[in-house]
Order: C-alpha cells, then structure tokens, then sequence
C-alpha cells in the first residue's frame, strides 16, 4: 500500500517492477455450446465437447503475463495426467513462469462448462489437485519478491493465508473472492483489494443480489482498503477508503460482441494485477483489465482467449479518447 495526498492509504505500489505471482487453480475446461442452460432434472442436446486449459489461477496467471505485459510466476497443483500437460503447455504459451508448479497425486483440476448462445456461461468445478496446493519454501521465496499476490478461493484458505503471510512489506494482496465463501476475519485483515461481481458482492456483504454495486462496494469497504466490483456489460465500480469518505469512481465496460464470457473476468483480474505492480493506481488499473476483459469476450476459451497487450492498451487508449483519429 502506498500513502495517497490527502494521508489515506491507497492501493498502488508506488515504483513496482511488474512482478506478479499468482497462487490458485488449475483446470481442464470440458465445454459445450447449449441452446439455454438446462433446468434442475433436466436433459438438453449441446454441441461438441471441447477442451481447452482453464482454472482461475492460471487463467488469472495468462492474463497478467499475455495481456498485462508481467513477469508473472504461478503457484499451483497439478497431477500426472495429459490434463496436466496440456494446462502446462497452454502458461508456457502464455508466458508464464511455471517452475513452482507441484505434481501431486490427485487428478487435475476439472471444470465442466455449458456456453448459451449470448456467450454467458454456467461452470461446475472439480478441484481435484487445486485441494493441494501449497506455499513451501521455494514459493514462499518468489512471492516475496512480487509487487502483487493475486489469488482466488478455488484453492484452501490456508494457501491464501501462507501467501499473504509470505509477501513483503509494500506488496499488494488482491483477492478474486470467487466463488464465493465466508471469510475469516484474518483473510479480510491480510487484503488489500477484494475484486468480486455483483453475486458474490452481495454474498459477502450479506445483502440481496438486487442491492445497489455502491452500498455493497460500502459494506465491503468496513473490512477492505479497496474493493472492485465487476458489473458484466455494465462496466465496473472501484470503491477505496479515503479519510473524508469512500472515493468511487465508475469505469464503463467497452461495447463488443460477445463470443463466450467464460476467460472474461479471469483476464480481467490478471491486467489488473500487472497494471498494479507497474504502479497504476486502482481506477487506471481497472480501465486497462475492462479492455482487457472486452477483448476476451469476442473470442472462445479461457487462456485461449486472453489478448496480447499491445492490443489491450490499443484498445484502452481509444476507448479514452473515442474522438481520436485512428
């Protein structure tokens, strides 16, 4: 955290160096495309399976390296399957750090997804060896040296709570809280900025999904430093604690077509993070992951689907400036 003009402290990494490491999931995503997402007992014909590399935290992990431009490490388990290697074959490509990645005896991570014709998705999770990840040593050494810790809450809590322990002073801990789950008062103590949708917003702020994105970026705000709240198609709400009040600054979602949402919030988070170790501050962090996150929808897959930098910040810059000559 960084001490902002008016004394608060803010959520930035005043010169960070771009060092990002990411400590959570990894999963083989077996997709199909459906007409609607089918109801409770009931059976309904989809396309083809398809399977591609996926799981939160390398999902998360390819973003903040391909999109975001950081040097980017992931922690996480694997096991000894052809699933494994794919999600092994898919960071490298991404250019990820994978060196501190575990093989455990368990099957990798599975998702099963269903895709409806508007892209929107519904994912049931097998976390297999997402269960046995750990922060040992050797982790423990490259978190901290990271500017940014990003992590997500498809694996244990105590893996949250040995990264947060693990990071230096001055390092941000930013946790993606999805899917959702009740958190301990120490895990909320450790966090610096908390990115959640509307759900699991409310979830955690024990309100109603129909609650307004600003009174629940105010309840989270009693236990964070800083909160974003994705809103889909709506954009995103940024939400910080400052001495005279909280600052919220709204940053509006860029108009695509939507292709499949699945990698969207995942590239979302990963930009955010890179854009934070190289010393953004939250809101101009959260306008680089909204383009981001854009560009992901317009095409299939997770990591498959995570843009090149270069076409990010292109994009982030005419969204600034939509009067600007191309």
């Amino acid at each position: 955290m960084s001490t902002t003009a008016d004394g608060e402290q803010g959520a930035t990494v005043p010169g960070g160096s771009g060092r990002v490491v990411v400590v959570g999931s990894a999963n083989v995503d077996l997709v199909v495309d459906v007409p609607r997402h089918p109801g409770g007992g009931e059976t309904i014909l989809g396309g083809e399976l398809r399977r591609n590399p996926g799981g939160k935290g390398a999902n998360q992990a390819v973003g903040a390296a391909r999109a975001g431009g950081a040097d980017t490490t992931f922690v996480g388990a694997l096991g000894h399957d052809d699933a494994a290697d794919l999600l092994l074959a898919s960071l490298d490509r991404g250019g990820v750090r994978t060196d501190l990645v575990e093989r455990v005896d368990a099957a990798t991570g599975t998702a099963l997804i269903t895709v409806s014709p508007d892209g929107e998705n519904a994912i049931v999770v097998a976390p297999g060896a997402n269960s046995h990840v750990t922060v040992g040593a050797a982790q423990a050494e490259r978190i901290a040296a990271a500017d940014v810790v990003l992590a997500q809450l498809e694996i244990p809590l105590d893996v949250v709570r040995a990264a947060a322990a693990a990071r230096r002073p001055g390092a941000l801990l930013v946790l993606n809280a999805a899917p959702s789950r009740e958190l301990p008062d120490d895990v909320w103590a450790a966090l610096d900025v908390l990115v959640v949708n509307e759900h699991e917003a409310a979830d955690l702020a024990g309100a109603t999904d129909d609650a307004d994105p600003s009174v629940l970026a105010g309840l989270l705000l009693e236990r964070v430093p800083a909160v974003v709240v994705t809103l889909g198609g709506e954009g995103s709400l940024v939400a910080e604690r400052r001495p005279a009040g909280h600052l919220l600054t709204t940053v509006p979602a860029i108009a695509v077509e939507a292709v499949d949402t699945t990698g969207a919030g995942d590239t979302f988070c990963g930009v955010l993070a890179a854009a934070l170790a190289r010393g953004a501050d939250l809101p101009d962090a959260a306008r680089l992951a909204a383009a981001a996150g854009a560009l992901a929808v317009t095409r299939p897959g997770a990591q498959d689907a995570v843009p090149d930098a270069a076409d990010v910040v292109a994009l982030a810059e005419r969204a600034a400036n939509p009067d600007r000559p191309t």
